[in-house]
């Protein structure tokens, strides 16, 4: 008999009831140290005190509008992104789905306001996750989240992940954007070089081709920077963010430059919920706290004591761990076990992480996590290993 809960998730066994900083307390009162953070989400770790004071307030006043109207609150957080990014606009989601949805629509009807409507194909690259929704697993095209559910929405070219010259011949006439992660997240904290960002920016310009940036996982001061493109000195002409953006509350952006934005005009696009009094308010306060330049100062160096951990780690375990991968708190352990069975084994040292492709354990910690969690986090990563080594 199905669960009155769609089962398309495999859930661990735990399900918590309270969490304050980089913490969870389970329903038995265990405590477990989260360096999942929701998937890169609560980026200012559980309960974080200015959070829940401006969700507090915000909602003893307003939650939601629709965009019929002028919502101050979202045209704050837009001049906010708008000031710190390369962006000239912004346009409020609910998620990252949501908001690759909307970078696939701006890129193709750019081209076709600018008289190219042939100009509609998209590349992507293996490895990337975009999001559940059949534009965003078609840009995808991995058999996973393809399979089974029929035809997908065409015009989409994919390319293996660093291989300059296919990306070379696949541009066309008909490619209207080139879309990629900075860093993949779900596909195993792989990080794109700067040149190769730096040299990608070259082509699109060269071509007329708009470069989209999905940074969604490694946006919102995950890695050192507000944003990862950032650490290349490069800009996109699209972006799309969200998890981090909310701090916990659903929230997510496109960020476009007004060039690219042309052909969004009244009526092309719209959302429900997307932008509303709640979410802006929270989306400014966590904005306003992680653009912070000692704030991102500070991400450095934790990820610099937390990746000197990993590295013992590895020396420590090497049947278990064979490298430590990414950049800032966008961290991730490439596994020589089986990175599902290290997820496992942190449960029962209480610890919390999130598995990746390419046998990765993900580590996306609070981005305010203080540094004696780092060390517990190394203190129990090793006791899984452990565990882990002995049961071999």
């Amino acid at each position: 008999m199905i669960s009155a809960v769609l089962p398309t998730y495999n859930r661990a066994p735990l399900s918590f009831v309270k969490g304050e900083g980089s913490w969870l307390t389970a329903e038995d009162g265990s405590r477990y140290l989260d360096l999942g953070a929701g998937i890169a989400v609560n980026a200012l770790g559980h309960a974080h005190p200015a959070l829940v004071e401006t969700l507090t307030r915000q909602a003893q006043q307003l939650w939601h509008v629709s965009n019929i109207y002028r919502i101050p609150e979202q045209e704050h957080l837009a001049q906010m992104l708008v000031d710190r990014t390369f962006a000239d606009t912004v346009f409020f989601t609910n998620s990252g789905t949501e908001a690759a949805e909307l970078a696939i629509k701006m890129a193709r009807k750019h081209h076709y306001a600018a008289g190219n409507p042939d100009r509609v194909q998209i590349i992507a690259f293996e490895g990337a996750f975009h999001g559940r929704s059949t534009g965003a697993i078609a840009a995808a095209g991995s058999e996973k989240m393809v399979k089974g559910f029929g035809p997908l929405m065409p015009g989409f070219t994919h390319i293996a992940w660093a291989d300059h010259d296919a990306i070379r011949a696949a541009i066309t006439e008909k490619t209207c954007a080139v879309m990629i992660e900075p860093i993949q997240g779900e596909g195993g904290i792989r990080q794109v070089p700067d040149q190769c960002l730096k040299g990608l920016r070259d082509l699109c310009d060269s071509t007329g081709t708009l470069l989209i940036f999905d940074e969604v996982q490694c946006g919102m001061g995950r890695t050192g920077k507000l944003f990862a493109h950032e650490w290349a000195g490069v800009s996109p002409d699209i972006m799309m963010v969200a998890k981090g953006i909310g701090g916990g509350f659903p929230l997510g952006a496109v960020l476009a430059t007004e060039q690219a934005a042309s052909g969004m005009v009244a009526g092309t696009h719209g959302s429900t919920y997307g932008g509303n009094p709640l979410g802006c308010a929270v989306g400014a306060t966590v904005t306003e706290i992680v653009s912070d330049p000692a704030f991102l100062d500070a991400v450095s160096q934790k990820s610099a004591l937390f990746r000197q951990g990993l590295e013992g780690l590895v020396a420590s375990h090497p049947t278990v761990f064979e490298a430590v991968r990414g950049q800032g708190l966008i961290l991730g352990l490439k596994c020589r076990a089986l990175n599902t069975d290290v997820v496992k084994a942190g449960y029962a040292q209480h610890v919390l992480t999130v598995a990746a492709a390419d046998n990765v354990l993900r580590l996306l910690p609070a981005l305010n996590i203080p540094d004696a969690d780092i060390a517990e986090a190394v203190k129990r990563l090793d006791g899984a290993a452990t565990a882990l080594e002995q049961a071999a």
